[in-house]
C-alpha cells in the first residue's frame, strides 16, 4: 500500500506523540521533500523539528521533480506535492486535512483520508482511545467543528 501524506496530519501527531499509529496502520508512509522541509522549518514545534531531523525508517520522503507549473488553486507547497507525488506514485490513499486541498484531490482521482480519519481507524484497531485523543488534538489547537465531533464519538 502506498501512502502519501501532507504535513499538518504528521505535525499533530508528533504533538500528541501519536505519530506511530501511522505505520501500525499503513506500515510505510512517503511525503514529498517539501513536506519535511515544513515540518524542519523554524517555526515548527521543537519535538516535530527534532523528529523529522532523524525520520524513523517507515518514514520515505521522496525528492522528485514534480512540475511547478501545474496549479492547484491556492494550495500550500505541501499540499501541492502530496497531490502530485500521490499521483506519480499511483498512492492508495494520500491524507490530507485541508478543505480545498481534499477537495482537488478527490476531483483528480485519489482516494483520501484526514487525521481525525485516522484517528478514527486507530481506534477501531484499538490503538488509542478515541475521545482521549481527540481532546489531546483540540489542546494542541487542532480545529474540529462540535457537530463533527459529536458524529465521531456516536460511531464509535
Amino acid at each position: 500500500m502506498i501512502v502519501v501524506s501532507d504535513t499538518s496530519p504528521i505535525c499533530y501527531l508528533l504533538l500528541i506523540n501519536q505519530i506511530d499509529i501511522l505505520q501500525a496502520l499503513y506500515r510505510v508512509i512517503v511525503i514529498p521533500k517539501i513536506v519535511a522541509d515544513e515540518l524542519g522549518a523554524s517555526e515548527s514545534p521543537p519535538g516535530v523539528k527534532s523528529w523529522i531531523a532523524q525520520p524513523l525508517t517507515w518514514l520515505q520522503i521522496q525528492s522528485t521533480e514534480l512540475p511547478k507549473s501545474i496549479e492547484l488553486g491556492n494550495l500550500d507547497p505541501g499540499e501541492r506535492d502530496a497531490i502530485l507525488l500521490a499521483e506519480q506514485l499511483k498512492a492508495n490513499l494520500v491524507i490530507l486535512d485541508d478543505k480545498s486541498a481534499r477537495r482537488i484531490a478527490v476531483e483528480r482521482g485519489l482516494k483520501i483520508i484526514g487525521l481525525l480519519g485516522i484517528v478514527k481507524d486507530a481506534d477501531r484497531a484499538g490503538l488509542l482511545d478515541l475521545e482521549m485523543t481527540f481532546e489531546q488534538l483540540q489542546d494542541v489547537g487542532f480545529w474540529v467543528s462540535p457537530g463533527l465531533l459529536e458524529r465521531l464519538l456516536m460511531d464509535d
